[in-house]
């Protein structure tokens, strides 16, 4: 199993609270609901950031990214698959455009070495 990691940054002038409802309510359903992409993936995990969740942090700290999004795939030939379906690039890449600064986005493709599962 592989997974594709995205740390995520909205797009300049949106504000965290349209970012997250944005990624949430529209995209994500956009995602499901293109099953020539979704087919190929085992789960999708969307990780919101927020500064009023951790007292962690001092009170200025900003986050360096929005959120983070994970896809599991069971191999690199099916992650390959997805994302050059061409249904991907039609709907949802130009839906990315819309909420995400992707000049800004981090990816990169893991395997999972688990420590601890409780």
């Amino acid at each position: 199993m592989v997974k594709l990691m995205g740390c995520l940054r909205r797009k300049p002038g949106m504000s965290e609270e349209e970012f997250h409802q944005y990624w949430e309510e529209t995209h994500a359903p956009l995602v499901m609901d293109v099953t020539e992409f979704s087919r190929y993936f085992r789960k999708y995990i969307q990780s919101h950031t927020s500064q009023g969740l951790s007292t962690l942090f001092p009170p200025q700290a900003t986050p360096a990214y929005d959120g983070i999004a994970e896809i599991w795939f069971e191999s690199e030939d099916d992650l390959q698959k997805a994302f050059t379906e061409p249904r991907y690039l039609e709907i949802i890449r130009p839906d990315e455009e819309k909420f995400l600064d992707l000049a800004n986005c981090v990816t990169f493709i893991v395997e999972e070495a688990p420590i601890v599962e409780r």
